[in-house]
């Protein structure tokens, strides 16, 4: 079983930046893949960004530009930021590992972002 945690996020102006914190814990060897995803309120869980293994990070177009998705500085954490945000970033991000040899997807709770204007 793996554990996910998210954390960092909370109330942020417009033009400001978040920064978004996953810690992995647990069984977290078959991990290949990590990635972020957000639910606006009212509309469908999305994908955001996501991390392989071996480095190849994705962005989807809502957020490319202004985002970096990296490794955390501790072990098996992965990391968001967002710059230039704008009320279409409020939502509850989620952070979801997964890989060939994992026996489901993992899921956090999810961290509230709310921007404000």
């Amino acid at each position: 079983q793996v554990q996910l945690v998210e954390s960092g996020g909370g109330l942020v102006q417009a033009g400001g930046s978040l920064s978004l914190s996953c810690a992995a814990s647990g069984d977290t060897t078959c991990i290949s893949l990590m990635e972020w995803y957000r639910q606006p309120p009212g509309k469908e869980r999305v994908l955001v960004a996501a991390l392989t293994s071996s480095g190849y990070a994705y962005y989807a177009d809502s957020v490319k530009g202004r985002s970096t998705i990296s490794r955390g500085n501790a072990k098996n954490t992965v990391s968001l930021q967002v710059n230039s945000l704008n009320s279409e970033d409020t939502a509850i991000y989620y952070c979801n590992a997964h890989g060939s040899h994992c026996p489901k997807d993992y899921w956090g709770q999810g961290t509230q972002v709310t921007v404000s204007s």
